[in-house]
């Protein structure tokens, strides 16, 4: 089969063709048919991540995956509804089962967690060998290419908009700012309006043709910050909305500079989830913080109950997609526009 591989950090990924893996008694093997591009990939292969866990390579890349079911273990018991033929998507954060994380279902913060992309197996490849309990059956009628994004960029993104509703940060009164409208932007913006309760939903990035897609999902206001300070933001905020703080920020760039103006607009009582990871390192001033009793969610993918959650959104057509697919033979070029920002969405490898 056809897999990109990374065989040196620092260095593009090896198109090459290997033995189609051999499944366990408890997995299924998946035929990918889309996997989408994220920016973690360029991180895995820069090496942003070896710090926190220096995997060994040669390393399977892709982890946003929907595919058909081409072979199940003999394990693998009836009742769990999944078949050959079967189109799923593959939920990430494959947990040990046995820690206190897993048995309330958060797999994805498991501290003996394994991920697909990030080890031997991954989405840039034809086929990937599953645990059963890690796929999830999809509507037959929805397209690969749009499936595969969710599992990352729309997973990663609902759960952030969930912690601040679970938060009481969302409601009628209040206004929810996106920060970044790249590949998870796209869908933190809708997911503040589905989710919101009637929040008010303001978009903040640098790129004018990002938000322009911002626009078209229905924002209630956008800022293009490129050479704004944050007096000029709260300025524009406040002849949108009449005040110009944010009440609940998910931050989908992580950036530090973006950080910071984030920081300096939340609210009292505000809340912030990151979701991004282009930066490394958080700077902001303490005191704001703890006397206005600002609350930071750190939000980290998403367990099975977000992804079928995700799926149900989908299969009712409430999730819109921006969508660039591309070839195999691509995938080194992609990494690049990845790399300087230059996508505006999500490019997705079809095979």
């Amino acid at each position: 089969m056809k897999a990109a591989r990374l065989h040196d950090y620092g260095k593009p990924l090896l198109l090459e063709d290997i033995p189609v893996p051999e499944i366990a008694e408890d997995e299924v093997l998946v035929q990918v048919k889309a996997c989408g591009m994220c920016r973690s990939d360029v991180q895995l292969i820069d090496g942003y991540f070896r710090p926190y866990a220096d995997l060994q390579p040669p390393l399977t890349l892709g982890h946003e995956i929907a595919g058909v079911v081409a072979g199940t273990g003999t394990l693998v018991p009836k009742g769990a509804g999944i078949a050959e033929g079967d189109h799923v998507v593959v939920a990430p954060g494959w947990g040990d089962g046995i820690c206190r994380h897993c048995q309330v279902g958060d797999t994805q913060i498991c501290p003996n967690v394994r991920w697909p992309g990030f080890g031997p197996v991954g989405g840039f490849a034809e086929f990937i060998p599953v645990p059963v309990r890690y796929v999830i059956k999809v509507a037959p009628h929805l397209r690969f290419e749009e499936l595969a994004p969710l599992t990352d960029a729309g997973l990663t993104t609902y759960r952030g908009v969930r912690k601040l509703r679970d938060a009481g940060a969302l409601g009628p009164d209040r206004v929810i700012g996106v920060l970044g409208v790249g590949g998870l932007g796209t869908y933190a913006v809708q997911y503040a309006k589905l989710l919101g309760g009637g929040a008010r939903v303001v978009a903040l990035a640098r790129s004018e043709e990002k938000l322009k897609v911002a626009r078209e999902y229905g924002v209630d206001h956008t800022v293009a910050v490129k050479g704004k300070s944050a007096a000029d933001v709260r300025k524009e905020l406040t002849g949108a909305f009449g005040q110009g703080e944010l009440d609940a920020i998910i931050d989908c760039t992580g950036a530090p500079e973006m950080i910071q103006l984030g920081m300096s607009l939340l609210s009292i009582s505000g809340h912030y989830v990151d979701v991004g990871l282009v930066g490394d390192r958080i700077d902001v001033p303490l005191f704001p913080r703890v006397s206005r009793e600002q609350s930071f969610h750190g939000s980290f993918w998403g367990n099975n109950a977000d992804l079928i959650e995700v799926m149900a959104l989908a299969a009712q057509d409430k999730v819109r997609h921006t969508i660039k697919t591309i070839t195999f033979d691509e995938l080194n070029t992609y990494v690049d526009l990845l790399r300087t920002g230059d996508i505006v969405g999500r490019a997705v490898v079809t095979f």
